[in-house]
């Protein structure tokens, strides 16, 4: 019979590279919902009460007084993910990507960078 035994070196080491491994792998699960996140619909049912649509240009500015000129969902506060990103994560619209050229009634600027 065999004696094996796992010196506390290595034991404590698979231990750490297992805890280091859990984190990264919900970080690339997170990525991946992201991008196979569906497109904000401006008939949905959330995003016509905010007024939603997925190009600013076509916000009537004399029916929506809200509307700022140059504000669009990329220059907004709201907006999450990676700049540039056509379709990126929206704080308010959760499990969905809104344009980058979009706007809605809950647009806030982004704070200046310094």
């Amino acid at each position: 019979m065999s004696d094996s035994r796992i010196d506390r070196r290595t034991l404590l080491k698979n231990a750490m590279i297992g805890l280091v491994a859990i984190p990264a792998a919900s970080l690339v699960r997170e990525a991946a919902a992201a991008d196979a996140a569906p497109h904000l619909a401006e008939t949905d049912t959330l995003a016509v009460s905010l007024g939603y649509v997925n190009d600013a240009k076509k916000v009537d500015a004399t029916k929506v007084p809200q509307y700022k000129a140059g504000s669009h969902c990329a220059n907004c506060m709201q907006l999450q993910g990676k700049d540039g990103d056509e379709w990126r994560p929206c704080a308010l619209f959760p499990g969905k990507l809104v344009h980058a050229d979009g706007w809605c009634k809950v647009w806030v600027a982004k704070p200046a960078a310094k």
